[in-house]
């Protein structure tokens, strides 16, 4: 990612609030936050998005780490849906995995901002299919499930695999 966070500290966290409008479209927003003083990082998340532990029409759900050459690790969270959808937010330009050249590399060379969004929403797909918890609550909004279920306008999926095959998930995608 071309944005240096070396003024955090050492453990920070990333938090996309995610959206689809009703055309299929994803934006988000992107805030980073450090953790407080015996706060988790869950907690954080919700102090920053304005959340309390009861809500139960947001999914805050922990997505992904990586490590940064500043000496960070940041933790990296997705919230769906935005709870401040008046807010502005952008629309991905391409939703691409990033991979690791090798099998004992996983670490992409290059990480942009929408690699991370695309995993995120991968990962809350695959949650929408498998977690009976977050899907119930992705559900709710029809144009959340519908753009988690076929991530992408052409129903093709994130990097134009299928993410389920006759409404089973595919092996090959996770």
């Amino acid at each position: 990612m071309n944005e240096r966070l070396d003024h955090l500290v050492p453990v920070s966290v990333e938090i996309l609030l995610l959206r689809a409008d009703s055309a299929g479209t994803w934006h988000y927003r992107r805030q980073v936050t450090s953790l407080g003083k015996g706060e988790s990082p869950d907690q954080a998340v919700r102090r920053a998005c304005g959340l309390t532990a009861e809500a139960t029409a947001t999914v805050v759900h922990s997505t992904s780490w990586r490590y940064q050459p500043e000496g960070q690790v940041v933790l990296t969270y997705a919230v769906c849906p935005d709870p401040a959808p008046h807010l502005p937010a952008v629309a991905p330009a391409d939703l691409r995995i990033a991979r690791g050249s090798s099998p004992s590399t996983p670490s992409p060379e290059r990480l942009q901002v929408e690699n991370v969004v695309a995993h995120a929403l991968r990962h809350l797909s695959f949650l929408l299919l498998t977690d009976p918890v977050v899907g119930e609550t992705l559900r709710r909004d029809p144009a959340l499930a519908a753009g988690l279920e076929v991530l992408g306008p052409d129903g093709s999926g994130l990097d134009g695999l299928p993410l389920a095959v006759a409404g089973r998930l595919d092996p090959r995608r996770h």
